[in-house]
This record gives C-alpha cells, sequence and structure tokens, in this order.
C-alpha cells in the first residue's frame, strides 16, 4: 500500500516513517511532484489537516494524511495554537516562534501546555479525523539541540526534559503521534 504524507517538513517525515508499518510505503510530496506550498487557511488545526488531505487527493489523486499540529499554552488562552508555525510572522523561523512564545510567557510562572495534533486520513474516498493530545510545560529557556520547532522548550507531563533533550525514540514514546 502506498500513501502520501502531505508535508513538506522533512522532520516529520523522518519521525512518521519509524511509527508506521512496514507495509505501507510512505510517499512524501516531492515524490508525486507536488511542489507548491499545500494551503493552511482554515482557522482551526483539523481544518487545515482536511484542507491538506483533500488537495492532494484532488489534485495528484493519491490516498494520502495530512496533519496539523500546534502548540496551545493555557496562559495565553490556546496561543499560538492554529498559527504555531507562524507564530512570530509569515518569515520567521523556529527560534523566532520561541523567542516570541517566551517573551509572550515573561515571568509567568503558569506555563501549561499541551501539543496537539489532528490526522486527516483520505482513503478510499473518505475522510478520516484522529486527535492526539500531549500534556506538559513550557520551560523558561530553550533546552537541548535534537528535534523541532518548540522541542526545546516543552517538557512532556511525567518527564524532567524536554523533547529536544530526548533521542528519538524515547520521544517517539511520549509523542503526540503515539497518542491519536
Amino acid at each position: 500500500m502506498q500513501l502520501v504524507f502531505a508535508t513538506n517538513n522533512h522532520n516529520k517525515i523522518k519521525e512518521v516513517q519509524n511509527l508506521i508499518p512496514k507495509h505501507i510505503k510512505l510517499l512524501s510530496l516531492k515524490s508525486i511532484g507536488c511542489n507548491e506550498d499545500i494551503p493552511e487557511t482554515q482557522n482551526t488545526i483539523m481544518g487545515n489537516a482536511i484542507q491538506k488531505a483533500k488537495y492532494i487527493k484532488t489534485n495528484y489523486g493519491y490516498d494520502c494524511f495530512a496533519d496539523d499540529t500546534g502548540l496551545e499554552v493555557e496562559e495565553l488562552h490556546g496561543a499560538p495554537g492554529v498559527l504555531s508555525a507562524r507564530y512570530a510572522g509569515n518569515k520567521c523561523d523556529s527560534n523566532d516562534n520561541i523567542n516570541k512564545l517566551l517573551r509572550d510567557l515573561g515571568d509567568n510562572t503558569v506555563r501549561t501546555a499541551q501539543f496537539k495534533t489532528v490526522i486527516a486520513l483520505y482513503l478510499n474516498d473518505k475522510i478520516e479525523t484522529f486527535t492526539g493530545i500531549c500534556k506538559g510545560k513550557i520551560t523558561a529557556e530553550k533546552q537541548g539541540n535534537e528535534g523541532f520547532c518548540y522541542d526545546p522548550v516543552f517538557i512532556p507531563i511525567g518527564y524532567s526534559k524536554t523533547f529536544a533533550e530526548m533521542d528519538l525514540t524515547l520521544k517517539n514514546k511520549n509523542c503526540y503521534w503515539w497518542l491519536i
């Protein structure tokens, strides 16, 4: 079975490849000739995941799955949420987003947060969605060099290390992908 993962994020592809059953051949957007940015114009994490899955099925004809993930911080009323990848602005990178998050939290001691992932699976002409949540907290400064996005500032409940300080095996044990 072939299945497209509708993302241009190579870090996500690497992580997910280790999670899916071996009989499923994961195809990248590049491998199907999709070089454009897939629209993410919805107001919710679920809306973006569905939009991306529909885009690939409609324009390329492949069964696929798409995800959208957001970091939701309690003290920031759920922000950055659906805007997690663009929290500091459209042309900013992960470091800019992390720095803005830490500035916005300031000295606040309430740092409860969660990663929320929605996967939209477009298979056999049906769309199904799955939601995973990993609860944790935001650190006061970046810790660790592994992972991507907000991993250097997110500690999952029950651990003392950020995702960026964990090796990939430990992170995948606790990752929001497994919770779906």
